[in-house]
């Protein structure tokens, strides 16, 4: 199974974005979804999650307050409605599946989109 995130762009600092991630196929067992990142230069942080059962989500200090993760399940797709973007905010953002009780690199990666945010 692939994940496709889509919808990242060029946005103003204090501008608004909201990226989608789609999974190519059904994903059987899944206990969570989560958002991650990767700045330039930078090693991959974590975003947030959703967990798949109870719909709980946690997200990173960074993010919290700006960043909403929700689901849409008619549309099988994923999202983080993001907010008061930042410079620092600029990254590629991946979307990621974690199944079987397992961790998240153990589970469904996509190839990312790239979110710009200019000051």
């Amino acid at each position: 199974v692939q994940l496709q995130a889509y919808g990242g762009g060029l946005v103003q600092a204090g501008g608004s974005l909201r990226l989608s991630c789609t999974p190519s196929g059904r994903i059987l067992s899944r206990n969570a979804m989560g958002w991650f990142r990767r700045a330039p230069g930078k090693e991959r942080e974590f975003v947030g999650v959703i967990n798949w059962s109870d719909g709980s989500t946690v997200y990173a200090n960074s993010v919290k307050g700006r960043f909403t993760i929700f689901r849409d399940d008619a549309k099988n797709t994923l999202y983080p409605q993001m907010i008061n973007l930042k410079p620092e905010d600029t990254a590629i953002y991946y979307c990621a599946a974690a199944i079987s009780g397992g961790t998240f690199d153990a589970g469904y990666w996509g190839q990312g989109t790239l979110v710009t945010v200019s000051s």
